[in-house]
């Protein structure tokens, strides 16, 4: 019977929380809405960010060119606006959606890993427990092989950030953000020249 109860007091715990960040979302959509049918909604949409426009992201890759057989890096360096925080790739509830980065990797190229950051640890009003979140600046980076068979010459790797905004009071709907990696492919053997140091010579 304790056991049992204590399962219970979980669950309804867990509830409480997945009706929480419901809620807050909704909030969020209705004052997205109120803000676009009301006389003053230009001057509030400067305080209340679209989904996608939360997170300002910059892309590079770690050298130039990039050789065939030769394994190389892409770092996405995001920027969160002041006053919100977006969700880490590890979330502490499973109704929270997690940050992510997908490529598009075309014939030759191979992903091996991806590398999220560290996440903090902060407390909200809408929710009950601790949130595992991304504020300010943080960088995810890829490593990827390019294969003998990856194509010559200048290339485009299409990649999608997906991400969750909250400030301080709601969340704001999930955004997928479309970005794109540039390279250029050259032949085995070819010198490639170490770019963007500062960004890829920090292990995290």
């Amino acid at each position: 019977m304790i056991r049992r109860g204590a399962e219970f007091a979980e669950s309804k715990r867990s509830a409480l929380g997945l009706v929480a960040s419901l809620a807050a979302w909704a909030a969020g959509l209705s004052l997205l809405a109120a803000i676009n049918n009301s006389p003053a909604g230009a001057q509030e949409a400067t305080r209340l960010l679209k989904p996608a426009d939360v997170v300002r992201s910059e892309v590079y890759v770690s050298v130039e060119p990039v050789p065939r057989g030769r394994r190389f890096e892409i770092a996405v360096v995001g920027a969160v606006a002041p006053g919100y925080h977006v969700q880490a790739s590890k979330v502490l509830e499973d109704y929270l959606i997690p940050l992510t980065l997908t490529a598009e990797l075309p014939p030759g190229f191979t992903l091996v890993d991806t590398r999220y950051p560290r996440a903090l640890m902060r407390k909200f009003p809408f929710a009950q427990k601790l949130m595992a979140v991304y504020e300010g600046k943080f960088t995810v980076r890829m490593t990827l092989d390019a294969g003998a068979d990856a194509a010559l010459g200048a290339l485009k790797i299409p990649l999608t950030l997906r991400h969750q905004a909250c400030n301080e009071q709601l969340c704001l709907p999930p955004a997928k953000v479309p970005l794109t990696a540039e390279l250029t492919v050259a032949p085995a053997g070819t010198p490639a020249k170490p770019v963007h140091t500062d960004i890829f010579s920090i292990r995290k």
